[in-house]
């Protein structure tokens, strides 16, 4: 089973870099697949360390995978405790997490983690159908390039209800950026098909 969650890592300079993965559990074990290249791949080798963030700001998710389109978006983050990183600053709970295993892959590596330190900052009150909605929508934003338009229109148009008659303001201001993503990659590779 794969849980959806933000990583944050830091690169050598001490810069964070926000990322939403969808991450597996073995035990205690935390397990990431990133995709090459990946910022996320590249800061976790040079620190062996990452951070899991649990978090119900569904715009975390939307910002970041918007980011190509819209630009970067920066959010709240403030140190950790026992290894050296930055966790969201709103994470529900967070897990410090200590690179164990990389086996490198030439597309997708399996990187597995010992949790060092798990905190719990705030209850889990569950997720709402357009929190579920806009992490659908950021899934399929992140995936425009290989899916074809009437499936992205098809999954957009499901998507909506779910935001129409769930959402409240954060989950709309993030459904929005998604949106404005999906207009700007169609206007990008329409400009680059006329030329």
């Amino acid at each position: 089973m794969i849980y959806e969650t933000v990583v944050t890592t830091v690169d050598r300079e001490g810069r964070a870099h926000v990322a939403p993965f969808g991450v597996r559990y073995r035990g205690r074990e935390v397990v990431l697949m990133p995709f090459k290249p990946s910022a996320t791949l590249d800061n976790i080798r040079a620190s062996g360390h990452a951070v899991l963030n649990l978090t119900t700001d569904v715009r975390v998710f939307a910002g970041a995978v918007c980011a190509r389109w819209l630009g970067p978006r920066e959010w709240p983050l403030v140190p950790t405790s026992a290894v050296p990183g930055m966790r969201l600053a709103n994470a529900l709970a967070h897990s410090e997490l200590e690179l164990v295993h990389d086996d490198d892959h030439a597309e997708r590596p399996t990187l597995r983690f010992a949790r060092v330190r798990d905190e719990t900052h705030a209850p889990f009150a569950g997720f709402n159908r357009a929190q579920a909605a806009v992490i659908e929508g950021a899934v399929l934003v992140s995936r425009l390039h290989m899916l074809p338009r009437e499936k992205v229109d098809g999954e957009v148009e499901y998507l909506r209800i779910a935001i129409d008659k769930t959402a409240g303001d954060a989950e709309r201001e993030a459904w929005g950026w998604l949106m404005a993503a999906v207009r700007q990659q169609r206007e990008a590779a329409a400009a680059k098909g006329s030329s």
